[in-house]
């Protein structure tokens, strides 16, 4: 028997295994062959502090100073956004919410050299932003779980969650577990856990998002390039290992599955992309897509359930899983330990799922 049962290894999972081994007696379990297969395994990897709604950007502040510690996690990349003429509006919005500066054209294309003077009439940057090494972050809360105990067991769906005394059974593919208190950190499947387990959901909905990777402009090192966004987040593109990770940054809700890239949306979001630069989609070398599992109010849910006390969410993370684990998982470790929050209680609020009640 378990003091703690996570449900779900993706970022949010792994990160709470590393904060709660130390003090109890962890058990994660994983639907997949191995950790963070989905949401976290698909993501564009940044550590953007400003980005997000405010309870968003107060966890990913919180976890800069972890992740500057830890050697070899970010890499310098910076954030860009361009806009056309007609949508000024729109990128003066974007440029206050990502505390981005607004710089010429010709500035904006010594950064970007395929950015198409004719049609970008605006831009803005920020250095404050970074890739993150997501295989690196996921590996050393792993570890440090490990050292501490816990353990975690992949190929385990649960199947059957119910409330027996004062523990809690699951049913999964590996077999019965029981522990005090379960974590519910299943992502897309966070609503469905919490149904089994007889608690109310909390409107968890999952949203696809599609990508391509692109062949870098012939001859040209992309490297050090920006992250550069469409206003409006109405595409992206990042690079990545010499090549280009393109998105049209759709939002499609769509029941929590393994996910594929919608060729027609990715289709439209490289247009939108070749429209403000001059160098033209030729081929894909490969398409994905991701569910970024979002609350009605955009916001985590991170907290016990206000039903059932033994019950804490870590979800509707959204795409802002990564940026803000450190954060969210002490938060989350802290509330299940009982200690006082180490945040201010007017963030712990915003994020508690009782305000769904």
């Amino acid at each position: 028997m378990s003091d703690v049962l996570i449900i779900g290894g993706g970022i949010a999972g792994i990160s709470a295994a590393a904060r709660l081994a130390p003090h109890a007696k962890v058990t994660l379990l994983e639907g997949e062959d191995s950790l963070a297969y989905h949401a976290s395994g698909r993501s564009a990897a940044l550590y953007e502090p400003h980005y997000g709604l405010p309870p968003v950007v107060a966890l990913s502040l919180a976890s800069g100073d972890f992740f500057r510690a830890l050697p070899n996690l970010l890499t310098p990349r910076g954030l860009m956004i361009v806009a056309g003429l007609d949508d000024r509006a729109q990128f003066d919005h974007d440029c206050a919410d990502m505390n981005l500066a607004q710089i010429g054209i010709d500035a904006a294309r010594a950064m970007v050299p395929i950015l198409n003077p004719e049609t970008v009439a605006h831009a803005g940057y920020g250095a404050h932003a970074w890739d993150i090494d997501t295989d690196l972050l996921i590996a050393d809360f792993a570890k440090t779980a490990r050292a501490h105990g816990a353990q975690i067991v992949a190929k385990a769906r649960v199947t059957e969650l119910r409330r027996a005394g004062r523990k809690w059974q699951l049913e999964t593919a590996q077999g019965r577990f029981s522990g005090e208190i379960i974590v519910n950190a299943a992502g897309p499947w966070a609503d469905d856990v919490a149904h089994m387990a007889g608690i109310a959901a909390k409107g968890i909905t999952p949203m696809r998002r599609s990508m391509a990777r692109i062949p870098a402009p012939t001859r040209m090192d992309v490297a050090r390039w920006p992250m550069v966004f469409g206003a409006g987040e109405a595409w992206y593109m990042k690079p990545d290992a010499g090549a280009l990770i393109v998105s049209p940054a759709e939002e499609h809700p769509m029941p929590p599955q393994d996910a594929f890239a919608d060729d027609m949306v990715l289709a439209e979001g490289l247009a939108r992309y070749e429209a403000m630069v001059t160098a033209p989609v030729t081929r894909l070398i490969a398409s994905w897509a991701g569910l970024r599992s979002f609350a009605p109010d955009r916001v985590p849910v991170i907290g016990a359930d206000g039903q059932e006390p033994s019950f804490f969410w870590a979800a509707g993370l959204g795409g802002y899983g990564f940026q803000t684990a450190d954060a969210a998982s002490r938060l989350l470790a802290g509330l299940v330990l009982g200690h006082a929050p180490e945040f201010e209680q007017e963030l712990v609020k915003a994020l508690t799922p009782a305000r769904f009640a």
